[in-house]
């Protein structure tokens, strides 16, 4: 074996160590939101940080989800709150804003500042953020439109998967010692 190829062999051993040990590490994640990320009709083990940590754990990532949503909170709230649900030792927040801003009165624009402070202040402590802001279809609303049925949490929680694992997988690579 010529030396580079042993060199090779052993740096991609050395990668794949250090994302292994970020999936037996344990990961702290913190989901942000009001209602539905609390989860409003299916009970917190019912909701999609309950749901998201299921998948992770299906996956082999030794992940606790902690579920910080609180009913009929707006992105003000959410901002006023943020770094006492948030831990030290968080690795990741799912910030999901929900509606609420809207049914409240809150401009675009006001709600766009406030999760950008969020970001900001969460990017602060090196803690990674992952907004979660997308549509949801219609199928996957109770009948008040407003919360999410059972499945409408495992759509949210199958779509924030490959994003938290994406994240997982760049922290660990941001911590080998080939990156610094």
């Amino acid at each position: 074996m010529t030396p580079f190829r042993k060199f090779s062999v052993a740096m991609a051993l050395c990668i794949l160590a250090t994302v292994c040990a970020a999936f037996t590490k344990p990961v702290h994640i913190v989901a942000v939101g009001a209602s539905n990320t609390q989860g409003w009709y299916v009970g917190k083990q019912g909701a999609y940080p309950a749901k998201l940590e299921v998948l992770l754990k299906g996956k082999g990532v030794n992940a606790n989800v902690v579920n910080a949503g609180v009913p009929f909170d707006t992105t003000a709230g959410m901002l006023k709150r943020i770094d006492s649900d948030v831990p030290r030792g968080t690795d990741i927040v799912i910030l999901q804003p929900g509606g609420n801003d809207r049914r409240f009165l809150v401009t675009k624009e006001q709600r766009a500042a406030n999760i950008a402070a969020m970001e900001r202040r969460l990017r602060d402590r090196a803690i990674k953020v992952i907004v979660y802001d997308e549509e949801i279809p219609p199928q996957y609303y109770a009948f008040d439109f407003i919360h999410l049925t059972a499945a409408g949490h495992a759509f949210i929680a199958s779509k924030l998967l490959p994003r938290v694992l994406a994240t997982i997988d760049r922290r660990a690579i941001a911590a080998s010692p080939q990156a610094r």
